[in-house]
C-alpha cells in the first residue's frame, strides 16, 4: 500500500487512480497535526483540494476504516456553482466508492424531488450548493444534527456571489462540534472573519506561493488603445491557438457582443453570462469540452466552478477591480501541475493603476506588444508545417485517393493545397491602430485657423497619440484627420482641430462625458482659453527629453480606426 497512514479503502483508490505520491495539499491535510482540527486552507485552484479535504474528513466518517450504514449525512460539502459541486461530488464518489460511501448532490437546476429522495434514503456524504441546501434544511429534507464535518470550498467565492447569509444558516444548523474545513483560493477580511465566527482554533494551511497566486501560470500584459482592445483579443487568440481560451467580461452585453464578434470572425465560440439558462450553459460547457468550441467569453460569475481540463489561456479582456478576481480567474488555467498562460488587456490610462494592482499582489507580469499579423502568420507556418509533419497512420483509401491527386496533380501542387486549405480555416489577424507613427504634426495643410482643447493627461499618465488620438476621435465624433497637432507635457495634453469644426466638436465631448466632465477613464477635456502654450523649443529640453516630442506624420500612415 503506497498511503500506509490512510483507511484501507481510500488508499487503495488512490493507487487505482494512478497517484503515486500526494499533492502539497493533500500532505498536508492528513498530516498527524491536522487530526481532528478545524482547517482553514489556501491552495490555488486545480491543486487536488477536492482529494485534499475528502481524504481529511475520513477520520470523522469512518470507523476503524469502515463507514457506518447511511442514515443523517455526516458530512456537508457547500459549493459556489452547480458545475463544482457536480464535480465535486464525482470526485468523492471515486475516492470512496470502495468503502460504500453513499453521495447526494443537491443543487440549483436539479430536480428537487428526487434530491428528497435520496437525502430521505440515507447517505454520507451530501454535496450542493447554499441556495439549494438552504432550501432543503427549511423544508425538512436536509437534516443536519448528526453532522460532524462541514466542508466550504472557494468559500471566498461564495462570499463574493452573496452567498454569506445562506452559509451561517447551514453552519448554524449544525452541531457546533462538528470539524469545520475551510478552503479558499484567497484570504480576504470576510474569510478571515468566518473562520473566527465558525471554526475553532483552526490549523492555517497554505501551499500558495509567496510570489504569486498560481506557480504554474505565466501572466502577461499588453498595453493597447482602447479601440484596439477587441484587435488584441483576436490577435491573442490566433497566437497562442490554444486548445481553449477563456476570455473575461465584465458584463453580460460586453460579452455577448465579443461572442458575436469572434464568430462573425470564424472562431468557434460560445458565451456564458447571467442572461443564459442551466440548460444552455450545459450545451456550452460541453461543447468545450467535446472540442466542438475552442474559445468561451465569460462574465465571472458564469465562469465560477467550472473545470476545463485543456484551458491553457485566460484573456482578461477587461480588468478586474481587484487582484483576487484577477486570481480567480486566472485559477482557471494551470490546474493540477498543468502550465497555463494569463494575458491582462491594458487600456493605455490604467497601465500605471493596472501595475500598482500586480506589484501588490506579488505577481511578476511580463509586458509585451501585442502579436503583429507578422508574428501570427510566422507562428501559423510552424504550426501547419508540425501537423503535415506529424506521422499517422494512413488508410487505404486515402492512398487510393493521393494516388489519384498525384496522377493530375505535381507534388509541389498538392503540397501548396494542402497548406492553403490549413490557412483557409484560420481567421485573419487584425492591424493594430498602435502600429501607425505615434505622432502628429505641428503644421499640416487645413491647419492654419485652430481651436485648441487640453486633457487632463500627460507624460505622467503614458499619455501617447497612439491611444489619444482614437480617444479624441470617440469623444468628439471626428475622424483622425481633422485632429490636428497634440502636445503632450508632463500633466496635460494639448490638441487642435479646425476652429470650423470646434462648437460641433465640444458639443459632443459634453455629450460622451459624465456629469464631472471626464469619461469612464477620469480623462477631461476642455477648451483652451486664449493662445495655447508654446511647445518648448528642443534645443533647450536637452538631447534625452526629444524623444518625447511628436515626429511628423507621412502621408498615408494614418492607419486604420
Amino acid at each position: 500500500m503506497s498511503f500506509p497512514h490512510l483507511p484501507a479503502p481510500l488508499a487503495d483508490a488512490l493507487t487505482a487512480r494512478g497517484y503515486e505520491t500526494l499533492t502539497p495539499v493533500q500532505a498536508e491535510v492528513t498530516e498527524a497535526s491536522a487530526d481532528g482540527r478545524d482547517l482553514l486552507v489556501s491552495a490555488q485552484t486545480g491543486s487536488g483540494k477536492t482529494v485534499a479535504f475528502g481524504l481529511a474528513m475520513a477520520g470523522e466518517l469512518m470507523a476503524d476504516g469502515v463507514l457506518p450504514p447511511p442514515a443523517l449525512p455526516l458530512a456537508l460539502v457547500i459549493a459556489p456553482t452547480r458545475e463544482l459541486a457536480l464535480q465535486v461530488a464525482k470526485e468523492l464518489a471515486w475516492l470512496y466508492a470502495a468503502a460504500g460511501g453513499r453521495i447526494a448532490t443537491c443543487v440549483g437546476g436539479m430536480d428537487a424531488s428526487r434530491e428528497r429522495r435520496a437525502l430521505n434514503q440515507g447517505t454520507h456524504i451530501v454535496v450542493g450548493t447554499p441556495g439549494r441546501l438552504k432550501d432543503h434544511l427549511e423544508r425538512g429534507a436536509l437534516d443536519l444534527s448528526a453532522l460532524r464535518v462541514a466542508v466550504l470550498d472557494e468559500a471566498d467565492e461564495m462570499l463574493d456571489m452573496g452567498f454569506r447569509e445562506d452559509l451561517e444558516t447551514l453552519l448554524d444548523a449544525s452541531p457546533a462540534q462538528r470539524r469545520t474545513l475551510l478552503f479558499s483560493a484567497t484570504l480576504p477580511r470576510p474569510i478571515v472573519q468566518l473562520a473566527k465566527a465558525y471554526q475553532r482554533d483552526a490549523l492555517r494551511v497554505s501551499t500558495v506561493g509567496e510570489d504569486r497566486g498560481h506557480g504554474d501560470i505565466a501572466y502577461r500584459a499588453v498595453a493597447v488603445a482602447p479601440s484596439d482592445i477587441e484587435h488584441a483579443v483576436i490577435n491573442l487568440l490566433r497566437f497562442y491557438e490554444a486548445d481553449t481560451a477563456m476570455l473575461f467580461c465584465a458584463t453580460r452585453d460586453n460579452v455577448r457582443h465579443l461572442h458575436a464578434s469572434l464568430v462573425e470572425r470564424g472562431f468557434a465560440a460560445v458565451a456564458l453570462s447571467g442572461e443564459h439558462s442551466q440548460n444552455e450553459r450545459n450545451h456550452a460547457l460541453q461543447a468545450l469540452r467535446d472540442r466542438r468550441a475552442r474559445v468561451c467569453v465569460a462574465t465571472d460569475v458564469a465562469a465560477r466552478g467550472i473545470d476545463l481540463p485543456t484551458l491553457s489561456l485566460v484573456v482578461h479582456v477587461e480588468m478586474p477591480r481587484d487582484a483576487e478576481v484577477l486570481q480567480h480567474r486566472s485559477g482557471r488555467t494551470g490546474r493540477a501541475g498543468r502550465k497555463g498562460t494569463a494575458v491582462l488587456i491594458v487600456p493605455y490610462p490604467r497601465r500605471r493603476r493596472v501595475e500598482m494592482m500586480l506589484r501588490g499582489a506579488r505577481i511578476p507580469a511580463e509586458w509585451m506588444p501585442v502579436p503583429t499579423p507578422e508574428a501570427i502568420r510566422a507562428q501559423d507556418r510552424e504550426r501547419l508545417l508540425s501537423q503535415l509533419l506529424a506521422p499517422v497512420e494512413i488508410e487505404e483509401d486515402d492512398r487510393a485517393l493521393a494516388a489519384e491527386l498525384l496522377a493530375q496533380r505535381s507534388p509541389e501542387d498538392i503540397a501548396a493545397l494542402l497548406v492553403r486549405a490549413g490557412r483557409a480555416a484560420l481567421p485573419a489577424p487584425e492591424e493594430l491602430i498602435d502600429r501607425e507613427p505615434a505622432a502628429r504634426s505641428e503644421h499640416r495643410p487645413g491647419f492654419d485657423d485652430v481651436a485648441w482643447f487640453r486633457m487632463n493627461i500627460g507624460r505622467r499618465q503614458n499619455a501617447d497619440p497612439r491611444w489619444i488620438l482614437p480617444l479624441i476621435c470617440r469623444r468628439g465624433h471626428v475622424t483622425k484627420t481633422e485632429v490636428g497637432a497634440i502636445r503632450i507635457g508632463p500633466s496635460e495634453t494639448q490638441f487642435a482641430v479646425p476652429r470650423a469644426l470646434a462648437a460641433r466638436f465640444a458639443q459632443a465631448v459634453a455629450k460622451t462625458a459624465d456629469p464631472s466632465g471626464e469619461d469612464e477613464s477620469g480623462v477631461r477635456i476642455e477648451a483652451v482659453q486664449g493662445a495655447p502654450a508654446p511647445a518648448a523649443p528642443a534645443q533647450r529640453r536637452g538631447p534625452a527629453p526629444q524623444r518625447h516630442q511628436a515626429r511628423p506624420t507621412r502621408p498615408g500612415q494614418q492607419g486604420r480606426r
